[in-house]
């Protein structure tokens, strides 16, 4: 067993131009970190507090996708059309469910997803089993 792939922030976080949106349909729930800089210090703090709540992450099917370079016109950045930092949270249907101009908790988001539809439907199924 290797520590590698057991590590969350591993499993959680992605570069937004290796990630077709599509692909997690119903699988995952996107959260996107747009900043047009690695430096930008909102951008830091948000994933400072992402990375120190992973396991909460997973455990609600999240994933993180960054994007700090607006010069490429990703997909993500066409899509969500962002300006400076942004967090985004998308459920798993590909809609957006928020959109933050500032660093969010990862209690403040986990709060977020626990009132959606189908992740209570989710909570209920695992209970179940």
């Amino acid at each position: 067993m290797t520590e590698q792939a057991e590590d969350p922030v591993t499993r959680l976080i992605r570069a937004g131009d290796s990630v077709d949106l599509d692909s997690l349909l119903w699988l995952q729930r996107p959260i996107v970190v747009f900043a047009d800089s690695p430096a930008d210090p909102q951008y830091h703090e948000q994933m400072e507090r992402l990375t120190e709540g992973a396991a909460a992450l997973l455990e609600r099917d999240v994933i993180v996708l960054t994007d700090t370079d607006p010069s490429i016109k990703s997909a993500l950045r066409k899509k969500l059309r962002p300006r400076g930092f942004m967090m985004v949270l998308m459920g798993k249907d590909g809609g957006v469910k928020l959109r933050k101009p500032q660093p969010w908790t990862v209690r403040e988001l986990s709060r977020t997803i626990d009132k959606f539809p189908d992740r209570l439907r989710e909570v209920e199924e695992r209970r179940g089993s």
